[in-house]
């Protein structure tokens, strides 16, 4: 997937590719050479380009697509791909928890099957980051650290930021600030090192969220610029929209509501689809509070 502003030339290659594809010609090779499917492996990384984009619903419609391509083929590799890419890249992110434990479930259960090391790893981390984004923080650390270590332990470093943030962001749930820290100074080097920048707002919100829980509330304001930068500078609408949220809700509790909703309301209103997951649900609610402070003030 692009990386950055070339976020979406990557969603117009794989466009391209997508339009290329033959079942009949291209879903044997799956199998003929031991890969994954191509059309599912880019449903997979399109879903997640559409999703930071800020096209919610289109991102569901193709990981939704890639599983049940994945389950007509009957191919272990591809649907691994598949649910990898509903559990965590586009199910969670859109607050649909539920579903999400649920294919990380199935995804255990295929990897176990299949002896899948990496694979295995990757379902660990993925419920350890959902107990996170669901305020289990005590379960989170234990689960996203067994995690990480068996994904080093396969030679793998991609998404090790993710991984990385979402530990911190459990740290700190459970009061464990300097390990919080240590996971957000090891997320942002890695993002500086390996170039894997995609997700580099999100990181600096959550050690901007981190912020908030120390000692040292007032640097949250300048991880939340950064975020915002990143985002705004990437077109990664979804991820400009948590980090506004969270520079208007520091915002607000400092008493600068005029500034929080300025800041929010455009890009809020900047999204044309999904409306019901869990972002823009929270940014419309946050909205309402900025416009109308107290039920009293409708009249």
């Amino acid at each position: 997937m692009a990386i950055a502003g070339d976020i979406e030339e990557g969603k117009a290659h794989l466009d391209q590719s997508l339009a290329l594809y033959d079942p009949a010609e291209h879903r044997a090779l799956a199998m003929r050479l031991g890969g994954e499917d191509h059309r599912v492996s880019g449903l997979y990384f399109r879903s997640k380009a559409l999703w930071v984009l800020g096209y919610p619903e289109s991102a569901l419609a193709d990981v939704n697509q890639a599983l049940k391509d994945a389950r007509e083929i009957g191919h272990a590799t591809s649907l691994l791909w598949a649910l990898t890419g509903s559990f965590f890249f586009v199910d969670s992110y859109c607050g649909y928890y539920t579903k999400a434990n649920a294919r990380v479930d199935e995804l255990m259960a295929l990897a176990d099957e299949k002896n899948a090391a990496l694979w295995k790893a990757f379902g660990t981390l993925g419920r350890g980051c959902l107990l996170a984004l669901t305020d289990k923080a005590s379960d989170a650390v234990p689960t996203i650290t067994s995690g990480i270590t068996t994904w080093r332990l396969t030679g793998s470093t991609f998404f090790l930021p993710t991984w990385l943030s979402y530990l911190g962001s459990a740290h700190a749930g459970v009061e464990q600030l300097d390990q919080a820290w240590r996971c957000m100074d090891e997320a942002l080097r890695a993002i500086e090192t390996t170039k894997e920048t995609w997700f580099e707002a999100e990181a600096n919100r959550i050690a901007g969220e981190i912020a908030l829980r120390s000692p040292e509330p007032d640097k949250a304001e300048a991880y939340f610029k950064r975020s915002l930068a990143v985002a705004h500078e990437q077109q990664a609408k979804s991820w400009e929209l948590r980090a506004a949220m969270s520079m208007a809700r520091l915002w607000r509790d400092q008493g600068k509501r005029d500034e929080a909703r300025e800041l929010l309301a455009p890009v809020y209103g900047w999204f044309t689809e999904g409306f019901d997951t869990l972002d823009l649900k929270e940014a419309k609610k946050l909205l309402d509070e900025l416009v109308w402070p107290l039920s009293g003030d409708r009249h």
